[in-house]
């Protein structure tokens, strides 16, 4: 999206296990200037994780209202700019993070990510289904990991096949409308490695068959969605 021009931001809400910092390579630390912390920009997108706070890879151990407490100063303290998009990172699951987002975004979209595996698309059907409890929008879902091509060709479904269809397909009837499969996006050790250094696959491959199919759902989502520029998130810094 920051390729085609967007101004866009990413929060890691994956408070217990981020890890946006390192695969996009995030090399500088927020800056304090007056009340707001400056996120630091990587590959044309600014970015925030609590990765930028703790020594090393030393765990985050907190309860319910700490998670609330650093989302909110995650979208209330950084000063964002006027951005046309801004993408929150969340855990798996309905827990804390899931419903402190619907509660402070409340109007935010949700894009679904599971692998075609029966288990985790039954977790990420009971991730997306919580959006008919707080009435946010499913966009579509991304099914990841969709399959293995070999050098020949033939395509190898290692972790199964179909689990995004069946998301989108439970989705729609949960919600009541029609949950389109966004895409699928292949299994390649490129995007392994690319992500270990902190350069995305979109960015450093973007003819590659994993980068051309991120690229051409990032378009999709680009087009669908409104600019966030010059609209207010609604949310009042947090008081230090």
């Amino acid at each position: 999206m920051a390729a085609q021009g967007l101004k866009v931001g990413v929060v890691d809400a994956d408070i217990y296990g981020f890890s946006i910092p390192r695969m996009l390579g995030v090399s500088g630390s927020p800056t304090q200037v007056d009340d707001f912390i400056m996120p630091p920009t990587a590959h044309g997108v600014k970015v925030i994780s609590v990765g930028m706070f703790v020594p090393g890879n030393q765990p985050v151990v907190w309860r319910g209202p700490m998670l609330h407490r650093a989302l909110n100063q995650f979208l209330a303290d950084v000063y964002w700019g006027d951005l046309d998009i801004l993408l929150l990172d969340l855990p798996p699951g309905t827990g804390d993070v899931a419903i402190s987002v619907a509660q402070l975004v409340p109007s935010a979209d949700i894009i679904v990510v599971t692998t075609p595996q029966q288990a985790a698309a039954e977790v990420a059907e009971r991730a997306g289904s919580i959006a008919a409890q707080t009435h946010q929008r499913v966009v579509g879902v991304i099914e990841n990991m969709a399959y293995f091509e070999a050098p020949d060709g033939s395509r190898h479904a290692i972790f199964g096949e179909g689990g995004g269809q069946q998301v989108a397909d439970s989705l729609g009837r949960i919600l009541g409308t029609s949950i389109p499969l966004l895409g699928q996006i292949p299994l390649e050790q490129s995007v392994r490695e690319c992500g270990d250094e902190g350069n995305p696959i979109a960015v450093t491959q973007p003819t590659s068959k994993a980068g051309a199919e991120l690229v051409r759902i990032a378009s999709e989502l680009a087009r669908r969605g409104t600019s966030l520029a010059g609209k207010k998130l609604g949310l009042s810094p947090v008081s230090h």
